[in-house]
């Protein structure tokens, strides 16, 4: 972890879909693997005009996701 208490990696993504149909429904997951400290790194999504969980098949109309990764590092940086 950063000396400030500030996140060692932090990723936003905006998508957005005017229309959108998923053939399957979706099975997402976010795994942190590495180097992480898994009790403070996290992520998160928000969206909108999207049920949960969606429906193969039915088509989604002027959507939006936010998507957020907060990492940090479990690595000793006392040597």
């Amino acid at each position: 972890m950063t000396t400030e208490g500030r996140a060692d990696v932090s990723v936003r993504s905006t998508v957005r879909a005017e229309e959108i149909t998923f053939f399957d429904e979706p099975d997402t997951r976010v795994v942190f693997s590495g180097d992480t400290d898994d009790r403070t790194s996290t992520s998160g999504s928000r969206c909108v005009r999207l049920p949960d969980p969606v429906r193969a098949g039915v088509i989604y109309r002027d959507v939006r996701i936010d998507h957020w990764i907060t990492a940090y590092l479990d690595v000793d940086t006392s040597t």
